[in-house]
């Protein structure tokens, strides 16, 4: 009996806990109509795909084939980028030129990018097809040809570079293409302190592969993620050199922030 007293009493309490947090929240009793739990506003705002290239009216086309305009040098925002530019719409590393960059700088975003290793097999672990997408130039998505061809884990294709390891792998036959699809929350800091670690989510060819992974800090080749605090920076991506020959096309950007 005094068991059964001390359980109905928990149970009491944790009742009159609930209702008091909901009334100290604000709530309501519990509706009686159905109009009580609707809202109205403010309006969502609609955005449209385009039926052709599948991007979203809202989005920033960082690169669509025609030119290369968004894209700086790395190590000199004011010299062009000098990757090639193919007929087929796409771009390619150029050995040895050094990473790219975008003009703009970006936060939190969903990112859509497209990338083919060179059909043309040559190297072995990270000397085959290898390239990066950085975001916010300091957490690198890996872009790597791994069909036949073992690595470390976690620099295999689609992880955080040497932080992460991929829920699965999902590549095209090496020579055709992928497609990541990110979204990203960026690092919160303040007062020179992280105070909230970035998050990403990973697509690759529709296959979710990183779930909302919190990112632990900058991709280090060696040594521990570093955090230095930073606001919006471009979006980057990498020449790794060893004749990469990786190519990007339909890349586009959505602000989340």
């Amino acid at each position: 009996m005094r068991k059964i007293l001390i359980t109905s009493l928990s149970v009491f309490l944790f009742s009159v806990s609930v209702i008091h947090s909901q009334e100290s929240d604000g709530l309501e009793k519990e509706p009686t109509k159905a109009n009580q739990t609707e809202i109205w506003e403010p309006r969502i705002p609609v955005v449209n795909i385009n039926k052709t290239s599948g991007i979203p009216s809202d989005a920033i086309v960082l690169f669509d084939g025609s030119n290369i305009e968004e894209w700086v040098s790395s190590s000199d925002a004011n010299t062009p980028a000098p990757w090639i530019i193919n007929g087929d719409g796409s771009m390619t590393v150029k050995n040895k030129s050094g990473n790219i960059q975008t003009k703009k700088s970006f936060g939190s975003m969903q990112l859509h990018i497209e990338w083919r290793s060179p059909a043309e097999i040559q190297g072995k672990n990270q000397s085959r097809g290898n390239s990066g997408v950085f975001l916010q130039k300091l957490y690198e998505v890996q872009v790597l040809d791994n069909n036949d061809n073992d690595t470390y884990v976690n620099g295999q294709v689609g992880s955080i570079y040497k932080w992460s390891i991929p829920l699965a792998m999902a590549s095209s036959p090496t020579g055709e293409w992928n497609s990541y699809d990110i979204i990203y929350h960026a690092p919160l800091f303040e007062k020179g302190y992280k105070t909230k670690s970035g998050t990403v989510t990973v697509l690759h060819n529709g296959v979710l592969i990183l779930d909302h992974h919190e990112i632990l800090g900058s991709t280090e080749y060696i040594g521990w993620p570093k955090n230095k605090p930073h606001g919006k920076l471009p979006l980057m991506l990498q020449d790794h050199g060893d004749n990469s020959r990786v190519s990007y096309r339909n890349i586009w950007v959505r602000e989340i922030d």
